[in-house]
């Protein structure tokens, strides 16, 4: 520092002996010129003068500053990648040194201010806010189409459920699950049943219930039944009796099922079952029958028109799967004259009336109708028909856990008092099943009060007189 004072003392003196050299020359513009020194900007010879009578502490106290914010700068360069140095000869000129910026990260400036506190007129406004965001979701809660339906069971009872429009068949089905406390099986179903129709339809585990149910008029004589359906997933429990019916011997292995289902589902697109065949066909508005050649594809079912050959340009359209369902029908060879009662139907799930664009052919046999409906599901649904398998069959799997977990401790409980009272001279349960010798047990629980095998009252017994009844006088 005294090495600093020093200096600026001698330039000092260095300057203003300069000035009274050309102070004759310069003396019509000594007021205007500026005169540039190491550390100090626009600085005039009186206020040079100035600077020699007064008191050295100010200037001190700058090139203190000066400097601390120099050693800043240093270290933060120091801290900082530098960068790529300019070529020769393009140098700018130097900044002055008054002219020090400061580069300081950004995260050392993003200190978290906190907020003030809100005055009354902000906390109401954000309470009104608050009450406007409840008020508009309670609004689209209720735009949520709604139904309280019926389900019918198959002993004859009933269950009451609402449901949203949000929710798929698999949900409604779980809620039955928990209100019938039946087994997961992947084979229970929701159908419907179109009494004038006499057509029926498993809904598909993906399909929203609501939008089906909302078709259906006031009057309707429609149902809703939880019913078991085996023939629902039975493509993936004998994909072989589907993919390879042309066969006469379909014996295929687990693991040759498994690679079948993997072929046909788990691919870039699913693979149809090539089903082809004679059907009959009702012909619109009349109760006779045709016989025709038809072949299904992925879009749809085609026939063979007269004098035509199977190639594909020579098929006719019959119907695509896009807007219609395969429906089971019931007793159609009284109703309608069919050849025989394995018929299914094909139409727009408004349609709840007879109608001309309703598509109803008839099958020879009861395997050939199994084979038709389910192969027209797989080609309309695709892979999400094996999605829906699998989130049953694991939804199965996990209840069929926990009621593996539930017999085992059961069984672990009644079995403890048996083995504690016996001793050393324990012997094996009994070869009963659990069932049996729970209802055992719990048998030989019931209090003697509640036991059905009391011994009769002696023949001189007299039962008590009943208590007497106090009259509403005397209370």
């Amino acid at each position: 520092m005294d090495e600093l004072f020093s200096d600026l003392l001698d330039e000092m003196d260095l300057l203003s002996q300069s000035i009274e050299a050309e102070a004759g020359s310069f003396q019509s513009s000594a007021d205007t010129d500026t005169i540039s020194s190491i550390g100090f900007t626009n600085l005039n010879a009186e206020s040079l003068g100035e600077l020699e009578e007064c008191d050295l502490d100010a200037l001190v106290a700058m090139l203190a500053a000066d400097l601390t914010v120099a050693e800043a700068r240093l270290t933060l360069r120091s801290a900082s990648p530098q960068p790529a140095m300019a070529p020769a000869g393009t140098e700018g000129p130097s900044p002055t040194p008054t002219q020090i910026t400061l580069q300081v990260p950004a995260t050392h400036l993003a200190t978290k201010v906190p907020k003030p506190p809100m005055t009354q007129i902000e906390a109401a406004a954000h309470t009104k806010a608050e009450k406007i965001k409840l008020a508009l979701e309670k609004l689209k809660e209720a735009k949520i189409k709604k139904l309280v339906i019926k389900v019918l069971l198959s002993d004859g009872s009933s269950k009451t459920l609402m449901v949203d429009e949000r929710q798929t068949t698999r949900e409604v089905l779980d809620c039955m699950f928990e209100k019938t406390h039946c087994d997961c099986s992947e084979d229970w179903s929701l159908c419907e049943s179109n009494p004038h129709l006499q057509i029926d339809r498993v809904f598909e585990d993906h399909e929203h219930l609501v939008d089906y149910l909302s078709t259906w008029s006031r009057d309707t004589e429609n149902q809703l039944h939880f019913l078991r359906r085996l023939e629902k997933y039975a493509i993936f429990r004998e994909p072989q009796m589907f993919y390879l019916w042309k066969k006469k011997e379909t014996e295929v292995s687990a693991k040759g099922k498994q690679y079948l289902i993997k072929e046909s589902f788990q691919g870039p697109s699913v693979s149809v079952p090539d089903l082809e065949g004679t059907l009959f066909l009702k012909e619109r508005g009349k109760r006779t029958w045709k016989r025709r050649y038809f072949m299904l594809r992925a879009s749809g079912i085609y026939y063979v028109q007269k004098g035509k050959t199977k190639l594909s340009s020579d098929l006719a359209c019959f119907v695509q799967f896009e807007h219609v369902n395969v429906y089971y029908s019931h007793d159609y060879k009284h109703k309608y004259r069919a050849p025989t009662d394995f018929c299914f139907v094909l139409k727009h799930p408004q349609i709840q009336r007879e109608s001309d664009y309703i598509r109803i052919l008839c099958c020879d046999d009861e395997h050939s109708l199994s084979l038709w409906v389910t192969s027209i599901r797989v080609a309309k649904y695709g892979q999400q028909l094996y999605r829906n398998y699998q989130a049953a069959a694991q939804r199965a799997s996990v209840s069929t856990a926990g009621n593996g977990q539930l017999s085992r401790f059961t069984t672990a409980i009644t079995a403890a008092p048996a083995a504690k009272s016996s001793g050393n001279n324990a012997v094996t349960p009994s070869s009963s099943p659990p069932l049996a010798r729970i209802q055992t047990q719990v048998q030989n629980a019931v209090p003697p009060y509640l036991d059905d095998g009391l011994n009769d009252p002696p023949p001189d017994f007299v039962p008590p007189s009943p208590p007497r009844q106090h009259s509403k006088s005397s209370l």
